[in-house]
């Protein structure tokens, strides 16, 4: 009984009463106006200043059991933090944070913190729940405004190496937890850039790559060397970083960047382009900049994108910031079956984008010259459910219609890329081609760990962070085998 008082009894240090803090509503950043968002590629959310986020920090119950805490896939001391913003200690409440999470600017902007700490907020019972995210966002910049980030303690060498394939957010999670031990730790990145997915996948008006930037660096503050433009599978194999390089450990986090696609008639036809391609060619690329940068991309006057997702949802907003006269995003099922953030679908709509629900792409058609013209498309209704409960979209009796567009963008998910898999002798994978690992991040190979979309197929950014925190601690429990001798 006395331990779950220790481990669950805090200092209250928010003033007011329960009662008193349910009255305060929810502050919530300002935003760049829809009209003129749509022209830039600036952030969206201004995000808190001091003020507001000292009036949001009032609206914590700093509860004996917060269940905000265990909603986070990393398990950050919500409550602490709060509770240190509370009293204007900025820079505790970021080392607070990052003791659990080391990438709180990223993790604070696109985190869908709705469904895991939010949601769980107790205030949730009557109330909006308190705006953790924009809390964690706020800390990150402040700390970065006023340059008072300085690196943690770094344990004394282990003398061993690790290397980590892939520089996103699970990568990066890997490397500054490793690093932080004592491990000397090499990322390898495909790309001429760090930051995997948060580089090329996600918009600038959601995550702008100075933030992505930052947090690199303050990763390789910690003494990671980080390796780019290396193709693990072509520059090098992970048996000759093993055998010839001496690394003692390595961590995949490779992501799922390969485009899927309808298996439709049309998709070769010119305009059509996975999300992937166009995202890409926008956020790493920066086409949205040309002629400053040379990266042509032809949008014509219609872009028609296919799916209901966060990708989808970020390859919409990109196209209209790209000029054309109409964007329209088709989904199969209804908006409430839309696995996409509900704050993402929200921008959409104030950014003038046309939904058009239970509509599914059948084929697509060519002028004479092989650029789209129009999507075919089969109006849908939804039947029974699925193996996930979800009721399945079905084809209404009932003619197809064309749609015209000179841009398609197929956003209806991704797979692994499986140039690692098939450059690895003896690593377990499963019919998808994603990585198989046990509870601890382990694969089938020893000493070879991994995690984020490599193993899941697909995850958001905060699980990637988790899976690089459970990772880091079955490869430091390896390697000190190794050190103690146990083989």
């Amino acid at each position: 009984m006395q331990k779950k008082k220790e481990t669950f009894k805090r200092e209250k240090v928010i003033p007011l009463k329960p009662k008193e803090r349910m009255q305060i509503p929810r502050h919530l950043p300002a935003e760049q106006d829809p009209d003129n968002r749509i022209c830039n590629f600036d952030e969206v959310s201004l995000g808190f200043d001091e003020d507001f986020a000292a009036k949001e920090a009032l609206r914590c119950l700093e509860c004996n059991d917060p269940t905000c805490i265990k909603a986070c896939p990393v398990n950050i001391n919500i409550v602490e933090f709060i509770q240190l913003l509370h009293k204007k200690d900025f820079d505790g409440a970021i080392r607070k944070i990052r003791e659990s999470n080391y990438l709180p600017a990223i993790c604070g902007r696109v985190c869908p913190q709705e469904t895991l700490c939010e949601s769980n907020c107790v205030l949730t019972k009557k109330h909006e729940p308190v705006a953790i995210g924009k809390l964690e966002r706020f800390l990150a910049d402040y700390e970065a405004k006023k340059g008072t980030f300085t690196p943690p303690p770094i344990a004394e060498s282990t003398g061993q190496k690790v290397a980590v394939v892939g520089s996103g957010p699970g990568g990066l999670t890997v490397a500054a937890e490793l690093a932080q031990k004592g491990y000397e730790v090499t990322i390898f990145e495909a790309l001429h850039e760090a930051g995997g997915v948060l580089k090329y996948g996600i918009p600038e008006f959601r995550l702008p790559k100075h933030i992505v930037n930052e947090e690199v660096e303050r990763v390789k503050a910690l003494g990671v060397n980080i390796e780019t433009n290396v193709i693990i599978g072509r520059t090098l194999t992970i048996d000759e970083m093993m055998d010839e390089m001496d690394f003692k450990a390595v961590y995949i986090g490779t992501g799922a960047g390969s485009p899927r696609f309808m298996n439709i008639p049309g998709e070769n036809f010119s305009g059509v382009y996975s999300a992937s391609e166009l995202l890409t060619r926008v956020n790493l690329m920066k086409a949205y900049k040309y002629p400053e940068y040379d990266t042509p991309l032809k949008i014509g006057k219609r872009v028609v994108v296919i799916g209901g997702g966060d990708v989808a949802m970020d390859a919409v907003r990109t196209s209209k910031r790209m000029g054309p006269d109409e964007t329209i995003l088709l989904y199969r099922r209804t908006k409430e079956e839309m696995p996409a953030r509900a704050e993402e679908v929200h921008h959409a709509e104030e950014e003038g984008i046309t939904f058009k629900f239970l509509t599914n792409p059948v084929a697509f058609h060519a002028d004479e010259n092989g650029w789209v013209k129009a999507v075919e498309c089969q109006q849908m209704e939804l039947g029974e459910p699925d193996e996930k409960g979800r009721r399945r979209p079905v084809p209404v009796d009932a003619p197809t219609f064309m749609l015209e567009a000179d841009t398609v963008v197929v956003a209806i998910g991704q797979s692994p890329n499986p140039i690692v898999q098939h450059t690895t002798p003896g690593l377990d994978t499963t019919k998808w081609g994603t990585i198989i690992v046990d509870e601890s991040g382990a694969t089938s190979r020893k000493g070879i760990f991994a995690g984020g979309d490599i193993s899941r197929g697909g995850a958001t950014v905060i699980q990637a962070v988790a899976d690089g925190k459970q990772a880091s601690r079955s490869i430091d429990e390896y390697l000190s085998g190794l050190r103690n001798g146990n083989s």
